[in-house]
């Protein structure tokens, strides 16, 4: 097994598809941005934090679309803004790759508590 079996195991079909959403609606809101999300780096893209480029209220602008897009593809509602996203050790808003992660996490949670 290679040394990076973690992330192999954590490309599930659901966390590609989270990428992809997560792409799309990066790219819809770099039509906004002056300094571009890189949408090409696919998960490794910086979002928000030391590398990332998004100020506080685009970060907001695009975890809404995600939220939003990820209701209206999967039928689950997830709150991703919120205490326990703020307590992480590290941001789940680092990269689109933390992010998707991230949801996916929360969408196991929700499916565990239903």
């Amino acid at each position: 097994m290679s040394g990076n079996s973690e992330t192999t195991l954590m490309a599930t079909d659901r966390f590609r598809e989270l990428v992809n959403i997560i792409i799309t609606q990066a790219q819809e809101l770099n039509e906004e941005l002056e300094d571009k999300i890189d949408v090409d780096a696919r998960e490794d893209a910086p979002l928000f934090g030391k590398e990332g480029i998004l100020k506080s209220i685009e970060l907001v602008n695009l975890i809404v679309a995600v939220e939003q897009a990820v209701e209206d593809q999967f039928d689950v509602f997830l709150t991703l803004a919120d205490e326990k996203a703020m307590s992480q050790k590290t941001s789940p808003f680092k990269t689109i790759g933390a992010l998707a992660a991230y949801i996916e996490k929360r969408m196991d949670e929700e499916m565990d508590q239903a």
